[in-house]
């Protein structure tokens, strides 16, 4: 089973993702793609490792999700534009080699047995337009993965303000 919870920033993600998962399971996986770029990213980091109890299991990793094994798991990852971050700069900002190799590590994981997956992903296509190419390049890589993920997802859910919106799935844990 997959889960895609997308939306805005600060729109409640997370929260709902991390809901999603205890309601699954007592003792969810937790993968964290983030690099800890500075200070305050480690800060942003610090923050959510807070808001989750001894029920989790944390694991961080940066992009080769599949080393992890899912199988007959909950896990929740958070989040796939951090994870796209670390594809797009390590190919010195080629958008179709990260998506190539982004797409080819979703499909390692999402094909173990009896994984149950709830992704958290941004919909940075639906703000302010980049400025710069660098951010248009990203904004491209993002959407055409969401596209990739939201079609491969079992159910995909928006976040609205903190209000989960159901866009695909029937069996939804709202």
């Amino acid at each position: 089973m997959i889960y895609l919870i997308t939306g805005g920033e600060r729109s409640g993600k997370s929260s709902y993702a991390q809901h999603l998962a205890l309601q699954l399971s007592d003792s969810p996986i937790y993968v964290a793609t983030a690099r800890k770029w500075d200070s305050d990213f480690q800060n942003r980091i610090d923050r959510h490792q807070q808001e989750r109890d001894e029920r989790w299991t944390n694991t961080e990793k940066e992009k080769f999700l599949s080393e992890i094994d899912f199988s007959g798991k909950i896990a929740l990852i958070d989040c796939v534009t951090l994870w796209l971050t670390n594809f797009f700069v390590d190919n010195n900002n080629d958008v179709n080699l990260s998506l190539e190799e982004a797409k080819k590590e979703f499909l390692l994981i999402a094909n173990q047995e009896s994984a149950t997956l709830i992704i958290v992903t941004n919909e940075i296509g639906m703000g302010v337009h980049a400025a710069t190419e660098i951010g248009r390049k990203f904004t491209e890589l993002q959407g055409w993965m969401n596209q990739f993920l939201a079609s491969k997802a079992d159910e995909v859910i928006l976040m609205v303000s903190g209000i989960p919106v159901k866009i695909k799935g029937e069996n939804s844990k709202i």
